[in-house]
């Protein structure tokens, strides 16, 4: 009959088709994916700058330099550069410094000590009947932006060893405050440290925040 092909015999598979080349409009489409994917990732990047354009840098909180402690309350003046003596992070490494020593950090928050004596704890504190070092820790607020008082970080050791201080919580001594320190503004924290009668050398570690480098402090208590 004319227009007939017959059935393939049992078996007979016909031959596998060759794949199909991507044509210029399949591959139009995919650069054109390709392109807006990369416009929305730029729009991400630029949602992370600032309002006016530019990226915000994180504050750097590495110790710069000490001066000499300032006694009184208010914001003061640190004085000349001759007077300064700078001190990188790399260059102080482990060293400490002094309890007369004012800590400068580069974002230009203080961190002093001072008014150092000797007393034991109550029978209500904790812990309680117990002799520790009183101190009083300063934080000086020279930026342009507040400080939250609440994230200072303090931590004592005592001895030749190294033994961990306890912090003493007595009447007076009531931990860290929970307040924001404003900018030009100062804020005085009294502290207390497990010191035992027969010990004098103290270590204190200060950091005026959870970002900023912790600034050691080392000298002997009066017996």
């Amino acid at each position: 009959m004319p227009g007939y092909t017959p059935p393939p015999a049992p078996g007979y598979l016909p031959p596998p088709q060759p794949p199909q080349r991507p044509t210029r409009t399949t591959t139009v489409l995919v650069a054109a994916a390709a392109a807006v994917v990369a416009a929305v990732l730029a729009a991400v990047v630029t949602a992370r700058v600032g309002g006016d354009g530019e990226a915000e840098a994180a504050p750097t909180v590495t110790v710069t330099r000490t001066v000499p402690a300032d006694a009184g309350d208010t914001v003061a003046d640190t004085g000349s550069d001759e007077a300064t003596e700078e001190s990188t992070a790399e260059e102080a490494g482990g060293d400490s410094y002094g309890f007369d020593d004012t800590i400068v950090y580069d974002n230009d928050v203080e961190v002093s000590l001072s008014k150092f004596s000797r007393a034991v704890s109550s029978d209500y504190a904790a812990p309680e009947n117990t002799p520790y070092a009183k101190f009083t820790i300063k934080i000086v607020n020279r930026s342009d932006k507040k400080v939250d008082a609440s994230m200072m970080t303090v931590n004592c050791a005592y001895g030749d060893e190294g033994k961990e201080g306890e912090a003493i919580y007595d009447d007076g001594l009531d931990g860290l405050p929970d307040t924001s320190i404003l900018a030009g503004r100062s804020l005085s924290v009294p502290w207390g440290c497990e010191l035992p009668k027969g010990e004098s050398f103290l270590q204190i570690e200060v950091a005026p925040d959870y970002e900023s480098e912790t600034s050691i402090f080392t000298g002997e208590v009066k017996k």
